[in-house]
């Protein structure tokens, strides 16, 4: 693909200097087992350890977001290979993103877990966004998609979180996403219906995806319906970075096998990494669509799963949209 007059680059929102979108992963800890997410794989793999993010890291990230991602960072996420809940320092770690990384800070949970004392604590700190991930309207649904958990017992914790977090009148948004799929796809417009009568801020419809290739049945399928399709760059290099837990600067949030590590944060800076060789050449290779130096993002068959501004509406929209210009 010929990088003249691409719309496939910098500009608005996905800024040349800094990510718009710092993403990360506290801990490799998970207590479900979702039927599309890799995360049983990955614990069963070479690549797990159970690790937490040490939060000294954390506050060097926060301090770096402070002083280079202001007007450039449009959010900190905490999301990733693990339920974050599940950190030992957890709600200590975001609260300290949220009292000073200067930015919105968002918090990615399965709702299974939560400690009343420590989450209002980070709710009257000012906690910009809480996701929680249900993909179910109906509990026989729910168990077969979020094994090892109940959807009564999320809900009542969803419930909490909207009622503390108007307690708190701190401006928290509470949203619920729904990763559709053929097990709870006839659920969707049902549970839209639910959770806005509940109150939450947003429900969010996520497309299924095959995590980087690390669901090898969806991915087959996705390979096969993309075959004959013109590829084009994927978004994650010119909108995002990630840290992992085991302290490693990636540059793709649904990297499962450590194939997209750039660095470890210690011998380096956010702002170095993303201004630096590693992600020229990167986006060299998706806008010429060869990925000969870059061997996981040339299997991955979720390119199309990602949508640049130009092409419709993305997560970060939504964020925008409930955070205007802070």
């Amino acid at each position: 693909m010929s990088t003249a007059h691409s719309p496939f680059g910098f500009g608005g929102r996905l800024d040349e200097t800094f990510p718009s979108q710092v993403g990360v992963d506290i801990t490799e800890v998970c207590n479900l087992a979702c039927v599309h997410c890799p995360h049983e794989e990955f614990r069963r793999s070479p690549h797990y350890a159970g690790r937490h993010l040490d939060p000294a890291v954390n506050r060097r990230l926060v301090a770096e977001i402070r002083e280079f991602g202001q007007g450039r960072t449009d959010y900190l996420r905490y999301t990733g290979n693990g339920e974050p809940l599940l950190h030992p320092h957890g709600y200590e770690m975001v609260e300290h993103a949220v009292r000073n990384a200067g930015v919105s800070v968002s918090l990615t949970i399965n709702g299974t877990v939560l400690e009343e004392v420590r989450m209002r604590r980070l709710l009257e700190a000012g906690l910009h966004l809480i996701d929680v991930s249900i993909d179910a309207v109906r509990p026989e649904t729910y168990a077969r998609i979020r094994v090892r958990g109940n959807l009564m017992r999320t809900r009542a914790h969803v419930r909490q979180l909207i009622a503390w977090a108007r307690e708190a009148g701190r401006g928290t948004k509470v949203v619920v996403s729904f990763v559709e799929q053929p097990a709870n796809a006839a659920e969707t417009g049902e549970f839209e219906r639910f959770w806005r009568d509940e109150g939450v801020a947003y429900v969010v419809i996520r497309r299924q995806h095959s995590c980087a290739g690390a669901k090898g049945g969806l991915a087959d399928e996705r390979r096969e319906a993309t075959a004959t399709r013109l590829r084009y760059p994927c978004l994650y290099p010119w909108e995002r970075i990630v840290l992992n837990a085991r302290g490693d600067l990636a540059f793709c949030p649904a990297d499962w096998v450590h194939g997209t590590v750039i660095a470890p944060y210690a011998d380096t800076t956010i702002r170095e990494t993303w201004s630096g060789e590693f992600y020229r050449a990167l986006r060299e290779a998706h806008q010429r669509n060869d990925f000969s130096l870059h061997a996981h993002c040339g299997q991955c068959p979720d390119w199309e799963a990602t949508r640049w501004p130009h092409q419709g509406r993305s997560y970060a929209d939504m964020v925008a949209e409930l955070f205007p210009a802070r």
